[in-house]
């Protein structure tokens, strides 16, 4: 890419977080390498995998920014080394101004209380031996907060709020539905009041139906208390309804980040448009229709990540700068402010259908061709 088509990032925002928002987390060049040992009788490190490479996201107070991407890119990684659930292997993690990358367990006490998690299993984060009572009691009983009228009292509003009844208290999780579940698990992350909850897939295991009321519950509880959210999820349509901004992972980096429209209808990075692409859609104008590419192959080892631009192997718009150079993360002209993208050849700003459909799948369009002849 030409250097008249980028311009700098923002002063001050790595993802395009808007400047009249208070940054509520900021995360720069964060970092997760899982070290690989073999060898015997003596065993040593052999390589590494990185599961995360250098991300760089800011999150807004009460804003809720989405993290999509394939299977295995890093993404519930990322959540998880910003609630300090793994010791990060580089890159700094700041929240209210606060470096918490290597915090202690006494620096980190005041603020875990105020990052919470949703986790993606509704059936195996609870503990079956708990009542609901007991599992969203826990939280206060561990931070030695007291609420005005009892922590009972608390649990039994909590339940309410999430749509259970208080009656509940004393159940445990085996009598509930898996959607009842993901909401007992709501309210334990509510329990202390916080200000960040990363919600990692919160709705993938639930049925279509129950979904919607999950993400609808999520919206109430944001409206609300005005809580942030970092929602980290593969389904798209899911992440449009409920975020504000989305930032596009693959294999550990963010290649793409933005304000909801821009990222859904004016997408630049090749993998962005190849995931709209594969997101089924019902055809009501036949003069509408969207662009469809389908890649070839899998995701490449985190083990050995390719050169320069990760997705190259992949890209039909690869060329030599893209095996040597890796592309910065910056904003591309015609974009809007805010909207950066690591690419050399970025896309045109369209999800419209293209003259000649992108088939990378030498055995696919094979197939395909045999099809129509037929």
């Amino acid at each position: 890419m030409s250097e008249n088509l980028t311009l700098p990032a923002q002063q001050g925002s790595t993802d395009g977080a808007p400047s009249t928002t208070e940054t509520l987390l900021e995360v720069e060049g964060l970092t997760k390498h899982f070290p690989i040992y073999g060898g015997f009788p003596i065993k040593r490190k052999v390589g590494a995998v990185q599961a995360v490479d250098g991300v760089d996201l800011t999150v807004g107070v009460g804003e809720s920014l989405g993290l999509v991407g394939e299977s295995g890119c890093g993404k519930s990684t990322t959540g998880r080394l910003i609630t300090r659930l793994l010791e990060p292997t580089g890159g700094r993690i700041t929240y209210r101004g606060q470096d918490i990358t290597h915090a202690k367990r006494k620096q980190l006490a005041p603020v875990r209380s105020e990052i919470q998690m949703i986790f993606q299993d509704p059936y195996s984060s609870l503990n079956p031996r708990q009542t609901v009572g007991s599992i969203i009691k826990s939280p206060m009983e561990v931070n030695g907060i007291n609420p005005a009228g009892g922590r009972e009292k608390k649990v039994r509003e909590l339940l309410e709020l999430v749509g259970l009844n208080p009656e509940h208290y004393n159940r445990f999780p085996h009598e509930f539905s898996g959607g009842q579940r993901q909401r007992i698990g709501v309210a334990r992350a509510l329990a202390l009041n916080p200000k960040l909850i990363v919600a990692d897939e919160p709705v993938s295991a639930l049925d279509v139906s129950i979904q919607a009321q999950v993400i609808n519950l999520l919206q109430k509880v944001q409206d609300e208390l005005g809580i942030a959210f970092l929602f980290i999820a593969h389904d798209l349509a899911v992440v449009r309804h409920f975020s504000q901004r989305v930032a596009v992972m693959y294999l550990g980096k963010v290649v793409e980040v933005g304000d909801r429209e821009s990222i859904y209808n004016r997408p630049r990075h090749p993998y962005t448009h190849a995931l709209l692409s594969a997101v089924p859609e019902v055809r009501v104008d036949e003069e509408e229709q969207r662009e469809r590419i389908r890649l070839s192959g899998d995701v490449p080892s985190p083990i050995s990540p390719p050169s320069g631009c990760r997705f190259r192997t992949r890209c039909w718009k690869a060329q030599d700068k893209c095996a040597t150079e890796e592309p910065p993360l910056v904003q591309i002209s015609g974009n809007r402010e805010g909207h950066l993208t690591a690419c050399h050849f970025p896309e045109d700003p369209t999800t419209e259908a293209r003259d000649e459909d992108v088939v990378l799948d030498p055995a696919l369009k094979a197939l395909e061709d045999s099809a129509g002849k037929e």
